[in-house]
């Protein structure tokens, strides 16, 4: 998985979407993230400082290609307008899903 800025991240999501047109899916995922590089140490051991700032993951699949970024809280105003813009102008190739038809109850 690549870690990338916000802009490169935007970009390559870009990149992305425009991939999964035809036929594909884009997953994508957002989770608290405290800056811990390395796993909670065992019973006994030293614990790892606590973090200074709460901050968010945000990862993106296609297929094989994976790529993420970390969003301070400061940058998250900032970044989900940039995510909604981009979203909004991504979404226009969605197919209208037909229903099936229902054959309603006849009153005996």
């Amino acid at each position: 998985m690549v870690l990338l800025d916000h802009e490169a991240f935007f970009a390559e999501l870009q990149r992305l979407f425009f991939s999964a047109r035809a036929t594909g899916t884009v997953r994508m995922t957002i989770k608290r993230y405290d800056g811990r590089t390395k796993p909670e140490p065992r019973e006994g051991k030293e614990p790892l400082p606590a973090p200074v700032e709460n901050m968010c993951l945000v990862r993106a699949t296609c297929r094989s290609k994976k790529i993420s970024t970390v969003v301070h809280g400061q940058d998250v105003k900032k970044f989900h307008q940039v995510y909604a813009s981009l979203m909004r102008g991504s979404m226009d190739a969605l197919k209208k899903q037909k229903k099936p038809k229902t054959k309603s109850k006849a009153a005996h």
